[in-house]
């Protein structure tokens, strides 16, 4: 058994930064005072879920530069804060205010998860009890080094709650391979353990942790683990409740997407908030600037799509209309985004992203901040097409790859002949279209910067012949984030930083 000194509890659970990570009491309750039942295991693990729905994860913090970043989305308003303008265009410095207040609350959710995993030692009960609930803790602390691991490579990696400052100052770098290592085999244990089914679609389930583990598997190149993980998903979509829904907009309708068979797993909010627990910023970021068709007071024309990305966005394509805006309302009129300009001053005459704007459901606060929506962080879509491309890799146009695209293309449809299905295509021809694919049926779903990533794809799609052209793009440094540099500064095993920062 583990012995370590005190907790915090639920939303309030308070673990200070990375190098700085000594529990500070709230309640003074000892852990074996606590973890008496599973139930109080789901409540630390609902503690974890919780920062998730904070302004410093998904609400904005951690978010936004990922969608930035992409070669799809760039600054709208020249007014926004500087530390957003700098993601856009690769001159981010290490004390980047977007960096330095996301990695607070990424080790808060890490120290949420392995707070439940080190107290389930403390409760005697059943296995098949007790673990299903432990292996949501393995599947939150998987999911949160993923997102950790690309987009800073070599990072701290913390199994076990941190206690005092001798342990928080011998606190070092682990590989990145290695955190690859202990994030596929956190995703092994909630494969095994997690039910088939949950309740809902924001508590992972076995299909959720082997979908991930395609995801991680092709992002390491492994493409036949990939494949196999894909597949055995695929095989037992009944099983497992998947399908993809029928209308492409109603992953995007905050009053329909309970109901979804599609996600795998969601982070869920529900009009509610407190402060800035439970906010979320998408629709105020990405709305047109004092549009008047929602209602709110319209958005702010932060991150809006290049003009590239709706120009060549087939119009034919279901998928696009879903995706983008190209008119908005000023002064009970309807105009369209080239006549944007004048509107207001931070107006930029681009059409906008619409997937977070149009069916928010209640709100909370004005601009639509504080929605119902759900933010699929994996969709089954994406399962079917992670399969094609690694089948593509291990067997170069092969006709079951083309059939997983052509379901995911046939929503797209919408009763057009637009996408047509694919079939012939060689390796090369494939793998160009599948990336492709993905871009479009996962426009705006912070995606496509993990796909540049992976697939090293700066150079093409940030110079003359891409979507943006950022010439600040740097292949030896802008893969990467830089560390914070307040942690380096608490921490200097943390040096040095990546290269280029």
């Amino acid at each position: 058994m583990k012995n370590y000194k005190y907790l915090f509890l639920l939303i309030v659970i308070s673990i200070l930064g990375c190098s700085n990570l000594e529990e500070e009491p709230i309640g003074l309750l000892a852990p074996e005072g606590f973890f008496k039942a599973p139930k109080d295991l789901q409540t630390m693990v609902n503690g974890a879920y919780g920062h998730m729905q904070h302004e410093d994860f998904w609400g904005r913090k951690f978010s936004l530069p990922i969608m930035l970043r992409s070669d799809m989305v760039a600054i709208g308003d020249p007014n926004t804060a500087q530390r957003r303008r700098d993601h856009d265009n690769f001159e981010v410095a290490d004390d980047n205010g977007m960096i330095t207040g996301s990695w607070f609350r990424i080790y808060r959710i890490i120290a949420a998860a392995n707070q439940a995993i080190a107290g389930a030692e403390l409760i005697s009960a059943d296995d098949n009890i007790k673990n299903p609930i432990t292996a949501q803790a393995y599947f939150v602390r998987a999911f949160t080094y993923f997102h950790l691991v690309r987009l800073y490579g070599d990072i701290p990696y913390l199994d076990k709650p941190v206690t005092n400052s001798i342990e928080s100052g011998e606190i070092s770098k682990t590989s990145a391979a290695d955190v690859y290592t202990k994030i596929i085999a956190d995703l092994e244990y909630a494969k095994q353990w997690l039910p088939d089914t949950q309740p809902s679609r924001s508590i992972p389930s076995k299909a959720t942790a082997q979908s991930y583990l395609a995801l991680v598997h092709l992002t390491l190149g492994d493409y036949t683990n990939a494949y196999n993980e894909a597949k055995e998903v695929i095989q037992n979509e009944v099983k497992y409740e998947l399908a993809l829904d029928a209308d492409f907009q109603d992953l995007f309708d905050a009053t329909k997407i309970d109901s979804s068979k599609e996600p795998l797993f969601a982070i869920d909010y529900n009009g509610l908030r407190n402060g800035d627990q439970g906010t979320d910023y998408q629709p105020a970021l990405t709305g047109i600037r004092a549009d008047e068709r929602s209602g709110n007071g319209g958005g702010w024309s932060v991150a809006v799509p290049s003009l590239a990305v709706y120009n060549t966005w087939d119009s034919r394509d279901y998928r696009r209309s879903v995706s983008l805006d190209d008119t908005g309302v000023f002064g009970g009129v309807e105009v369209p985004y080239t006549d944007f300009l004048g509107k207001h001053a931070s107006i930029v005459a681009r059409p906008h992203i619409a997937k977070y704007t149009r069916f928010p459901g209640v709100t909370a606060h004005g601009n639509g901040r504080a929605s119902s929506h759900n933010y699929s962080m994996l969709r089954y879509a994406e399962v079917l097409l992670i399969a094609a491309e690694a089948l593509n890799e291990i067997s170069g146009g092969s006709a079951e790859a083309h059939d997983y695209v052509n379901r995911v293309r046939s929503r797209a449809r919408n009763g057009s002949a637009f996408p047509a299905n694919v079939s012939g295509l060689n390796q090369t021809d494939f793998r160009t279209m599948v990336l492709e694919e993905r871009k479009w049926e996962l426009a705006f779903e912070y995606k496509r910067w993990y796909d540049i990533v992976r697939r090293k794809l700066g150079p093409q799609v940030f110079g003359a012949s891409g979507l943006e052209l950022r010439p600040n793009f740097s292949e030896t440094r802008d893969y990467l984030l830089p560390l914070p540099a307040d942690e380096l500064q608490r921490n200097p095993n943390l040096l040095p930083n990546n290269p280029g920062y």
